[in-house]
């Protein structure tokens, strides 16, 4: 799926920036991390990076041309793909962003009308906008600490968005005299990460100054749903003190640990409550997480014995966006839900003999994905979108895996799953699900699905419903295979059943598509030879 590409703000005062030399053409296959242009800001001229993996679709502004921040300026996508909806839309989008961005400056100038901002020789460095969903970011890692000399193109940090961990790279050349987040700590998009700028500055009106229109980010309502608990005093404390290596006891005091203590703690999956600490004032040590023991002290499991207490785990930035786009989902799509049930016999023997002789084992998901593949080329009005004023039909078929990771949930994506074989797939499934589970997956790997499919079988569950992945129009819920008892002619034998459930969007498909879909997967997984054919 084709993204678009804008105008970053690259210094705290921007508004505009001009193309002051392309890098790459159209045509050219980029990928993140890749420069792909030079850019003249009102403070320099800087690399722009690339952030999403394709070809070079289109470039909508020349050398020498100006783009407001957040401006489109390029679209990367796959060659051949039809854009033309992102240039609609993009004009919109970009107006009202500029419409929206001198707000703050207006309502936030008179706060600090003493100071002249323009003759601190200092500046605000933001938290970027790293994907197109992300609304904050979370210092993963500080790769350079107070009072550091940085220039302009140096990686300053580890950022967790709600998709990867990325590097930050700086735009400001200058002493780092401010940091104002911690390692474990979340920033807004455009939410001040630290100052830089010549030793012994008073940077503290920069802060001032930053300090409404940073709270005044999150404009959209989810955003702002799923970001205001961040904000609340309690939890911002919370937060930090967790960063330091303090944590909230049972009793509301606090238990003291080292960064070391606290990291294999949470590797061994051990409750600092659980330790007594054997360092000064009583600090957890890496010691005392080694010597450990589950059942001293009259802890049993996770539960302290005759108290009542509770841990608050703060949420992930993938859990946070995971929250977000299935509520957009589950209260915006008017859902309905068909299950069928598939004979399994034959496919746990084709199982059988394709294993004696691929090169890769396959197991019954691969099979899934390859029939929905083919079901879907059959039915393309299910491998649909739904774009509010238009219903978009997809004529590829891009299959998005749901993985369940310690995080949460991620959908790495098999492209072109229709065209490949049932060997391909599975190579390609197991190689993504490897990268989820080690968050090792990059925008290729999970951008751009047209249908998801999400099995729990091999959690021994038999059916269950899952929430549509906006804005695909249907999503397919797998259950596990169960051996049952069947009649046929009066006489009963043993078979093997297999539950599928199918999620719909009923603004796009009715439920007779839905039914002929399903009975068409059916067909494929009850005779799997017509895979083949």
């Amino acid at each position: 799926m084709a993204e678009v590409i804008r105008m970053p703000k690259m210094s705290d005062t921007m508004v505009e920036g001009v193309i002051a030399n392309w890098l790459k053409k159209e045509g050219d296959v980029i990928k993140s991390g890749d420069i792909i242009a030079e850019v003249e800001t009102d403070k320099a001229t800087m690399e722009l990076e690339n952030y999403e993996d394709g070809t070079l679709l289109y470039i909508g502004v020349k050398v020498g041309e100006a783009v407001p921040v957040d401006g489109i300026i390029a679209i990367v996508g796959t060659p051949g793909e039809d854009y033309s909806s992102l240039l609609a839309d993009a004009p919109a989008a970009a107006v009202a962003a500029v419409e929206a961005s001198p707000a703050p400056a207006v309502a936030t100038t008179p706060a600090a009308p003493t100071v002249d901002l323009s003759s601190i020789p200092a500046k605000a460095v933001r938290m970027p906008k790293m994907s197109d969903t992300m609304v904050e970011g979370v210092i993963a890692k500080w790769l350079k600490q107070v009072g550091d000399v940085v220039k302009s193109g140096d990686i300053i940090a580890e950022v967790e968005t709600d998709k990867a961990t990325m590097e930050l790279e700086n735009y400001e050349d200058g002493t780092i005299l401010y940091i104002g987040a911690k390692e474990g700590e979340g920033v807004i998009v455009d939410g001040i990460i630290m100052v830089v700028g010549e030793p012994g500055t008073d940077f503290q009106p920069l802060l001032q100054q930053v300090a409404a229109p940073v709270a005044s980010v999150p404009a959209a309502p989810v955003a702002v749903a799923t970001s205001a608990p961040v904000k609340e005093a309690p939890k911002v404390a919370e937060s930090k003190a967790a960063s330091s290596g303090i944590q909230a006891d049972a009793k509301g005091g606090i238990i003291k640990a080292s960064p070391l203590a606290k990291a294999l703690a949470k590797e061994k999956n051990i409750n600092l409550n659980w330790l007594q600490g054997t360092g000064d004032g009583g600090r957890i040590t890496k010691s005392d997480v080694e010597n450990y023991q589950p059942n001293a002290g009259g802890s049993t499991g996770n539960f302290i014995s005759g108290e009542e207490s509770f841990e608050d785990i703060p949420n992930s930035q993938m859990r946070k966006t995971i929250a977000r786009r299935l509520s957009e989902s589950k209260f915006s799509a008017p859902e309905f839900y068909l299950t069928m049930e598939i004979n399994m016999d034959k496919a746990m023997e084709a199982r059988v003999s394709m294993n004696e002789v691929l090169p890769v084992k396959i197991s019954f998901n691969d099979m899934v994905i390859k029939a929905v593949a083919l079901s879907l080329v059959k039915h393309p009005k299910v491998n649909s979108y739904w774009m509010e004023d238009r219903i978009r039909v997809n004529k590829h078929v891009h299959i998005g895996m749901a993985v369940a990771v310690e995080d949460g949930l991620l959908v790495p994506v098999i492209r072109f799953a229709s065209e490949k074989s049932i060997a391909q797939i599975s190579a390609e499934a197991k190689e993504l699900g490897g990268k989820a589970k080690n968050k090792q997956l990059q925008p290729k790997d999970w951008e751009g699905n047209t249908f998801t499919v999400s099995n729990l079988g091999m959690f021994g569950i038999d059916q269950f419903t899952s929430i549509i992945n906006s804005p695909e129009s249907c999503i397919l819920a797998v259950g596990g295979i169960k051996e049952t008892v069947g009649v046929k002619n009066g006489q009963f034998y043993a078979t093997n059943i297999m539950k599928l459930t199918l999620t719909c969007d009923h603004r796009v498909v009715d439920g007779a598509t839905g039914a002929a879909f399903l009975l068409t997967l059916k067909q494929y997984l009850e005779d799997p030879i017509k895979m083949f054919i």
